[in-house]
């Protein structure tokens, strides 16, 4: 998309960033579209590839429930990107995001089947700051189970 030219473009260490959100345009409480992602054995195996995270509660169901687990479970860090995704798909630029971080509260169990879990995903503008920033909330959950706490993230605004 093209940005607003009746509005100064914004830099972060001199890089243009084109959020499509107005600051002036967001109240606390606003809600993000929520999202749902599917995750199933197949992404496991992408991420790992991707990640070089190849820890065997990943992908093997026997030692997963040998030590406690219920399932081969997601890998952390791909369930925050997944939640993520909801900030970056509503502020319209990756580099917007300023601060992200969460709590891992639950695994994501994976089952071994075609439709894998389901990941829902949605949040809320919590609190107006300084300089046309935001601090936004989510919530993630999964099989019933709030799967992240504290997700936050400061976003910077148009």
């Amino acid at each position: 998309s093209v940005p607003d030219a009746s509005r100064p473009a914004q830099t972060r260490k001199g890089i243009l960033m084109a959020a499509t959100v107005s600051y002036d345009d967001v109240e606390v409480g606003t809600e993000l579209p929520a999202q749902t992602f599917q995750i199933s054995r197949a992404t496991l195996v992408k991420y790992a590839g991707a990640s070089g995270d190849f820890n065997i509660i990943h992908w093997n169901e026997r030692t997963a429930k040998a030590v406690g687990l219920p399932n081969v479970i997601a890998h952390g860090m791909c369930t925050m990107a997944h939640a993520g995704r909801v900030v970056t798909d509503w502020v319209g630029d990756p580099g917007a995001v300023l601060e992200y971080g969460v709590r891992f509260s639950a695994p994501v169990p994976v089952e071994d089947d075609d439709t894998g879990t389901t990941l829902t995903v949605g949040g809320r503008v919590e609190e107006k700051l300084d300089n046309r920033r935001v601090a936004v909330v989510l919530e993630a959950t999964a099989l019933g189970a709030t799967v992240l706490s504290k997700a936050r993230a400061i976003v910077q605004l148009a």
